[in-house]
């Protein structure tokens, strides 16, 4: 992980600077997801497909140690093995939104 060695852009909606958007919104969703079809963060997958102008692309598993999620919180960068072993952000502890499971085949593959 590192922990906000460069400012990182978040595209999308967002509503404050944890990387809420007007699509999720509550105390814990703070994580931003880096797009492997556009290296692009946003804070959702309904973001990437009303601002991208192209499908969304999953992270292939052979490219999960790649950073590819953003800690709203603290702007750490975490790979996709390291944020789906956590519950919170293993630089700052802010805690994530568990239900983002329900969405993970949307984002890696």
């Amino acid at each position: 992980m590192r922990g906000g060695a460069r400012p990182v852009e978040v595209f999308g909606a967002t509503v404050d600077d944890q990387t809420r958007c007007v699509h999720y919104r509550t105390d814990v969703d703070v994580v931003a997801m880096r797009f492997a079809c556009c290296l692009r963060y946003y804070p959702c997958h309904l973001c990437h497909a009303e601002e991208a102008d192209h499908e969304a692309q999953t992270w292939p598993r052979a490219q999960w140690s790649e950073p590819a999620v953003l800690c709203g919180v603290c702007k750490g960068e975490m790979t996709v093995d390291v944020y789906l072993a956590a519950t919170s952000c293993p630089n700052c502890g802010a805690r994530f939104n568990e239900r983002c499971a329900a969405h993970r085949h949307l984002y890696f593959g």
